[in-house]
């Protein structure tokens, strides 16, 4: 008999125990390499599949979408960001479409903390130092960063993640300070002594250290322009963990040139995705890293096991615990 299993292609390769979950209960379409799926092949997959499983290197934007077969009816982001998926393109084909929301909460705001550490603090020039066989040793003059206690920390987008480095910073004698579409409850401003701006301009010129954690939507592309950037004081930093798009990477290349402000902490890229490379050569007041946040055993493990609920119980002919709404993108 034909099997009656719900036909998955997954677009990326995932962790072997994910992709063996995955192959436990649906009839899987896995990778072999871990290149990304060419624009044909994404085209063919919508064509052919009841779920797709796609990542945040795929564009599921609405003309791909658009060539979707009738049988796709889910797709599960394996992620929390869904800005490469038009969500609301999806929802008026009735395809739904569901992600992996909490789960990067914690390892993203350790690696935030850790860019905010390694920016002020040099270690980028202690690291390269001591890699050239330079160093003779100890000297009182040298390497000379900035501490982080009794600095101001301006958090942009006081979600899950902003409020998890609030929380950090906080316990480094941070001074936390943030800006968001709504401002938090007491309950949670409190216990991390946290003062709300209502204006983003106001916020921005009078922080040590500027932390990005909203999230990449029309809205918030280039949030931080160049006007913005330039009110930052020259002794500022900037750190991204979110999206590359809400920053102005040239803007933030001429003034990390000019040394117009301190220094930049990047895990993410604006054109990381689009095949161009990354307009920023690394120099000594630039920490890059390979968008590389979330990267844990534990967090890739449990963003499959959400994967794996979500096509569960929409098989189950339920809704998929983390739909994600199009008016809540």
């Amino acid at each position: 008999m034909p099997s009656t299993r719900l036909k998955v292609i997954v677009t990326r390769r995932l962790p072997e125990p994910v992709e063996k979950r995955l192959s436990e209960f649906f009839d899987v379409s896995l990778r072999d390499t871990d290149e990304p799926m060419t624009r044909a092949e994404l085209v063919e997959a919508v064509k052919n599949c009841d779920v797709l499983v796609p990542t945040l290197t795929d564009r599921i934007n609405s003309g791909l979408i658009g060539q979707a077969g009738e049988r796709l009816k889910l797709i599960a982001n394996y992620g929390a960001g869904v800005d490469h998926i038009d969500v609301h393109t999806a929802r008026q084909r009735g395809i739904l479409v569901s992600n992996t929301p909490g789960i990067l909460t914690e390892d993203t705001a350790d690696m935030t903390m850790a860019l905010i550490l390694s920016v002020t603090r040099r270690m980028s020039d202690g690291i390269a130092h001591m890699k050239s066989g330079e160093w003779q040793g100890w000297s009182p003059t040298a390497l000379l960063g900035s501490r982080i206690s009794g600095k101001r920390l301006g958090i942009v987008g006081m979600g899950r993640i902003g409020q998890a480095v609030a929380k950090r910073a906080n316990a480094f004698g941070m001074q936390v300070h943030y800006h968001s579409r709504q401002r938090q409850r007491p309950a949670i401003e409190e216990p991390l002594e946290a003062t709300y701006w209502e204006d983003l301009d106001e916020m921005v010129k009078r922080m040590d250290v500027i932390s990005i954690h909203c999230s990449h939507t029309a809205e918030t592309y280039h949030l931080m322009n160049a006007k913005r950037l330039k009110s930052m004081k020259s002794d500022a930093v900037i750190v991204n963990t979110a999206r590359g798009e809400i920053i102005d990477e040239n803007a933030l290349k001429r003034m990390l040139n000019d040394k117009e402000i301190a220094g930049a902490g990047l895990d993410v890229f604006e054109h990381e995705n689009d095949g161009e490379g990354i307009d920023l050569t690394p120099q000594s007041n630039v920490v890059l890293l390979p968008h590389m946040a979330s990267a844990t055993v534990e967090a890739r493990q449990e963003m499959g096991d959400r994967v794996v609920l979500n096509i569960k119980t929409f098989d189950d002919g339920h809704r998929p615990p983390d739909q994600v709404i199009p008016a809540m993108v």
